[in-house]
């Protein structure tokens, strides 16, 4: 069994950009209002002291997810393209009950983003295209119901 997950480049580097701004912006930003508040007397009933805390939480949450995450993390080149369904290809798929098509770049679950076209390739459709090729059929259960598609195109950037 792998001990890593897969992530693009690109996705990387957000990642460690996002841990870099934690730590060196927003955390630093959080401890100096935790502070300010402090300095407004009665803790009990500060609200700007409550809700800072609560933001630190869930930094310090985010960021201790990230400095696990990380590591475990490895990059996927995918850069040479292949002709079936990879980890990293942006697929062109025409969903065959209603004739619409949809394209999808299959990512990481650590990247996934449905409203920005990134879909992981543990979801449904992500785990049922892999290894297709062009003009494959396939079916796909969701927990909306089964949906069948055709893969369109396979491009690889």
């Amino acid at each position: 069994m792998n001990n890593y997950f897969p992530i693009t480049k690109e996705g990387y580097k957000k990642l460690n950009d996002e841990l870099f701004e934690l730590e060196n912006v927003k955390l630093p930003k959080i401890i100096e209002a935790i502070q300010k508040a402090r300095a407004l007397g009665d803790l009990s009933e500060n609200a700007e002291y409550k809700a800072a805390k609560e933001m630190q939480g869930a930094l310090e949450s985010r960021r201790s997810y990230l400095r696990r995450r990380i590591p475990a993390l490895r990059i996927i080149d995918f850069s040479n393209g292949f002709d079936d369904i990879r980890f990293g290809a942006t697929i062109t798929l025409c969903d065959l009950d209603n004739d619409a098509q949809v394209s999808y770049q299959l990512v990481g679950e650590d990247e996934s983003d449905p409203d920005s076209g990134k879909i992981s390739i543990k979801s449904p459709v992500g785990r049922s295209c892999l290894g297709r090729s062009e003009g494959d059929c396939f079916e796909v259960i969701t927990p909306g119901g089964s949906r069948e598609y055709e893969v369109i195109k396979i491009l690889y950037k």
